[in-house]
């Protein structure tokens, strides 16, 4: 299986927007922003989550929201607030946001089949 990075556009409500080269990672829950990339949107840590790595290391990063844009689909997600080396990578939760699926064989975000249950109501 490759590596699948896709351009992203981001930006604060009302504030700046910067494209980002994302990193596509089924495995991560949560996408994280650069450093230089949060700090140019002005965005602030909304609560402190810990995270464990791949190696069992435990880390803490600042987590706050911001909006993603991809192929004109726009919604809001939350962000880890990556740290000096941490790299763009775009979670699970965004993904699921935008309704795009990763489809590894042929590398490619997918739009994703919703599914809305309708209850019937007894007469």
């Amino acid at each position: 299986m490759g590596l699948i990075r896709v351009a992203v556009d981001v930006s604060r409500n009302g504030g700046p927007r910067e494209t980002v080269e994302f990193l596509v990672d089924s495995g991560a829950v949560y996408s994280v922003l650069p450093r230089r990339v949060w700090r140019a949107l002005k965005l602030k840590a909304e609560r402190v989550v810990k995270f464990s790595l791949a190696d069992g290391t435990t880390i803490r990063r600042g987590v706050s929201e911001c909006r993603f844009s991809y192929q004109g689909v726009t919604a809001s997600s939350p962000v880890v607030l990556g740290e000096r080396h941490d790299e763009a990578l775009l979670g699970t939760v965004t993904l699921e946001t935008l309704g795009l699926v990763l489809n590894p064989f042929e590398r490619t975000l997918k739009p994703m089949r919703m599914i809305l249950a309708r209850v019937r109501s007894r007469s």
